[in-house]
This record gives C-alpha cells, sequence and structure tokens, in this order.
C-alpha cells in the first residue's frame, strides 16, 4: 500500500526534509507504509549535488539551501505540484536509474492526460515540452521548454524528494538559477500551455497514472 498525502498552503522547506527522512527511516524498519506527498513551498531555490555555484545568478533573491538530492539547481515556488517520493527502491528492483525512468514515465503518463506530450532527452534531467507555438531557435531547431523536475536521494533503498510540475508558478522566478545548469532552454507550465489546468486537476491525473507505472490500483 502506498500512502498519499496532501498538505494544503505553503510547506515550510526544512520541516519537509525533517518529515521526509523520517518517513524514509520508519518505511526503512518496516514501520510505515510507503508514500507519495503533494505539496507546494514558498518561493525557494535548492542546489542538489551537482549544482555550481555559477548557476545560482540572483542569491539573494530567495532563500536557497543545499540538500543532497541528485541535480542541480532548482526552484520551488506556489503554483507548482511538489511530489515527493517515499518509496521503497529495494522492494522495487534496486535499479536506481529504472527508477528515475519510471519517476519520468510517470510525469509523462501525467502530463498525456492534457494532451500534453513530454519527453525526455539524453544529458538532460526532467521532462521536456517541444514548443510549436514559438519561433525556430537560432540553430533552426523548434524551441523546448522544461515543464518537470525530478531529483532524487535513497537512503537504505528508500527514495525521498523526488518530482516537481508546473502548474502555474511565477516563471520568472526561475531566473534567479540556471535551471538544472541548462541555458540554452526555458521553462513553462501547463498555464503557460493555455491549459486551465488546476492543482486539483493534476493530483487527480498523478493517482490516475501512479498504477499504470509502478503498479498497483490507483488510489481512492
Amino acid at each position: 500500500m502506498v500512502e498519499w498525502i496532501t498538505t494544503p498552503g505553503l510547506t515550510d522547506y526544512l520541516s519537509a526534509c525533517r518529515t521526509m527522512e523520517a518517513r524514509a527511516e520508519a518505511i526503512a524498519r518496516g514501520e510505515a507504509e510507503e508514500a507519495i506527498w503533494l505539496l507546494e513551498h514558498p518561493p525557494l531555490y535548492t542546489a542538489g549535488t551537482s549544482a555550481r555555484p555559477a548557476d545560482l545568478t540572483d542569491p539573494d533573491r530567495f532563500p536557497v539551501f543545499d540538500t543532497k538530492r541528485g541535480g542541480q539547481y532548482t526552484y520551488h515556488g506556489p503554483g507548482q505540484r511538489v511530489v515527493y517520493v517515499m518509496l521503497d527502491v529495494g522492494r522495487r528492483g534496486r535499479d536506481v536509474r529504472a527508477f528515475v525512468k519510471a519517476l519520468e514515465d510517470w510525469v509523462i503518463a501525467t502530463l498525456d492526460q492534457f494532451n500534453v506530450t513530454g519527453e525526455i532527452r539524453e544529458g538532460r534531467v526532467g521532462v521536456w515540452v517541444v514548443r510549436d507555438d514559438k519561433p525556430l531557435t537560432a540553430t533552426g531547431h523548434k524551441p523546448e521548454d522544461k515543464i518537470a523536475a525530478i531529483g532524487i536521494r535513497l537512503r537504505k533503498w528508500i527514495s525521498f524528494h523526488g518530482i516537481s510540475i508546473n502548474v502555474e508558478p511565477e516563471l520568472a522566478h526561475f531566473s534567479g538559477i540556471v535551471p538544472c545548469g541548462i541555458t540554452e532552454h526555458g521553462v513553462t507550465s501547463l498555464v503557460d500551455l493555455g491549459l486551465p489546468i488546476t492543482m486539483d486537476d493534476l493530483d487527480v491525473a498523478l493517482k490516475k497514472t501512479f498504477g499504470d507505472v509502478f503498479g498497483g490500483d490507483p488510489p481512492m
């Protein structure tokens, strides 16, 4: 069984990290079920284990937190659905690459519920959307914008941290960092793509598609 938790309002980042770590430890001890935690954070930047100092272009704009999840700099803020995944990767095959791919597949399947085609790119973490509505780039290619970020950490084969999907965040807030170290592509959201999707709509889609990717019945 996977417990689904939804927290309304804005959740303090450090408190969330403490809660995730405690839950992951309890899962590892066999004292708690796996969990998916849906929440939003106040505006902040996080630095993953591969973050480069030069990619934090406006360090005084929002609080900055070092985190031991994989990846580089990311932004979290209102209008972005953060999905913390506390799952037993040991029981799910002990294959970290396959687990990350499953997370990517889950995001892509969720976006597909809104007729949005999410794609992954070699060498670029996260999920991307090709922008047919924008002019070609200087190299003659269609522009691509990032719509979801992925970064996890494992402890005793239990995952924590996870996914963020842009529903309707303030996209200008991403300008204080080089998101995931990539300068040649932009950032988008479901609303920026012209879709009047709410956070509740996204949550329904996440729950509907979870079992297709990870197995089991959809949560009630």
